[in-house]
């Protein structure tokens, strides 16, 4: 074990004094225009995480165009990729994007400006989703302190050199800490804090085969595995280990500031049946689970992608998720004690998430909610009763998609089960078959302030990322008039 962590120091040693690659121009890359310079009095950040800086879906960049031309805003370069359903993280000039092609997970560093790739790194990888959607990478990459940290879809761990593209370390997760594939695969992102990589293992003390009868499933879910485990960001090396027979869920762990320390949400809970899971706060330093707040409904079918909203002045986090079907839970506001206690201080079924993480601005919480697409809508909540305040279908219609499916007539269209990203003083909203809005969302109501038809594809499920005026836009599938397969665009957002 000393030799093992003498030659994982060595490695990562070797690869600082590595020099930086220069970005190439390479095969799938497509280079449209230059963006506009930014503004001398721009307010830009990058986008380390999959949440953004704040871990909240906001921005603080200013100013950025609201008002777009006919064609939309201006394309900057697009990328070609293989499956993935993921967001770009940027730190820099580095744009980092994580996808499945050819068989191999794949890892790219991009430049944020001109797309061209500094270096790729990729792995084998054999996977096969058991419902029919992608095979590629749920968890989107994130980036600390000059380090790359990805989670594939088969749960392994790697980590990356920000600068070189070397591989500072790897963990199979599944091996390890007998992790189970789940309904699809493994898809938390990680969180890098304080030098720590913490991952929502969703280890269980003992493997299964499949062929356990109900009484030995459920002992065995009993049984406490590697739930959450903190990793060393510089060597791998294992930090700490909370054993919970929790597994893991699709939503990412989020710092959060109680009663003025840092500590770790993790909304746990994979695949089990009975079901089981909930909320769990943990201290990053040492792995201490201060609290596990039960929170799940007994049906067993149900994946949760929506991370923790924490509401730091009034020491309260909220939940959600869009289980069971036609009659969802909904969601859950709690409030922590001085010792890292939750209560419950309300819960509705009126705003139930499937994937997205809802966005709290000015006392109000802003999500889609809704399961599926025909009963999906916009909502906003009062965060302080649970209140909903107000709802409302975001609907046009479309000339472009009727004739791309044949028909005479415009058909109706929507966003759908929608993305939100606040900046600038209103929000981004990313619609599912690839619409972008700019709408202003207040308790009093919500207002289209521009609108553009960026692609049409089915399955726009990720949150787009936003840096120095740059917005970066996933397409998950191939378009519906079957010109364009799955992408990542690059769209000047540069106000002046």
């Amino acid at each position: 074990m000393k030799y093992a962590s003498r030659l994982i120091l060595c490695l990562s040693l070797f690869s600082a004094a590595l020099p930086a690659q220069e970005a190439q121009p390479f095969d799938r890359l497509t280079f449209h225009a230059a963006p506009a310079p930014l503004s001398a009095t721009a307010k830009t950040s990058d986008w380390p995480r999959v949440l953004g800086p704040g871990d909240d879906c906001s921005s603080p960049e200013t100013p950025l165009l609201k008002k777009w031309p006919e064609t939309g805003p201006k394309a900057v370069w697009e990328v070609a990729i293989g499956e993935a359903y993921t967001s770009p993280a940027i730190s820099g000039d580095y744009c980092v994007i994580f996808h499945t092609l050819e068989g191999q997970e794949t890892v790219e560093c991009l430049h944020r400006e001109t797309g061209k790739r500094f270096w790729s790194q990729a792995y084998p990888v054999e996977y096969q989703d058991r419902y029919g959607f992608g095979n590629g990478p749920r968890g989107s990459p994130v980036i600390g302190d000059g380090v790359v940290v990805t989670l594939g879809v088969t749960s392994m761990l790697h980590a990356f050199d920000l600068k070189t593209g070397q591989q500072l370390w790897a963990h199979d997760l599944r091996k390890q800490y007998n992790v189970p594939q789940d309904f699809f695969g493994a898809g938390s992102s990680p969180l890098i804090l304080d030098g720590r990589v913490i991952v929502n293992v969703g280890g269980k003390a003992e493997p299964f085969d499949g062929f356990e009868d109900r009484r030995d499933r459920a002992a065995k879910l009993a049984a406490k595995g590697v739930s959450v485990a903190a990793f060393d960001l510089k060597t791998g090396a294992v930090k700490w280990m909370a054993e919970d027979e929790w597994g893991a869920s699709y939503a990412s762990p989020i710092p959060a500031r109680l009663h003025g320390q840092t500590k770790v949400l993790i909304y746990a809970g994979g695949e089990s049946n009975p079901a089981i899971g909930g909320l769990l706060c943990i201290d990053p330093a040492t792995g201490t689970v201060h609290d596990r707040f039960p929170w799940r409904d007994d049906e067993y079918i149900q994946a949760t992608g929506s991370s923790p909203v924490v509401i730091p002045e009034k020491n309260r986090a909220f939940i959600t998720t869009c289980y069971p079907k036609n009659r969802p839970i909904g969601g859950l506001m709690v409030e922590y004690d001085a010792e890292f206690k939750a209560r419950e201080v309300w819960h509705s079924p009126k705003i139930g998430v499937h994937w997205m993480t809802p966005v709290y601005a000015d006392g109000h919480l802003y999500a889609i909610d809704g399961e599926r697409e025909n009963n999906s809508r916009l909502v906003c909540v009062n965060a302080g009763t649970g209140a909903e305040v107000w709802a409302k279908n975001i609907e046009w219609q479309d000339a472009v998609l009727a004739a791309i499916q044949g028909r005479s007539n415009p058909v109706n269209l929507s966003i759908f089960r929608a993305s939100l990203l606040r900046a600038d003083g209103a929000f981004l909203c990313l619609g599912e078959v690839g619409s972008l809005h700019w709408l202003k969302l207040t308790p009093e109501g919500c207002e289209e302030i521009s609108r553009s038809q960026l692609f049409y594809a089915a399955n726009t499920w990720s949150l787009p990322a936003l840096s120095h005026g740059l917005l970066y836009v996933c397409q998950q599938d191939e378009s519906l008039d079957h010109k364009t397969g799955p992408r990542i665009l690059c769209y000047d957002l540069r106000g002046q």
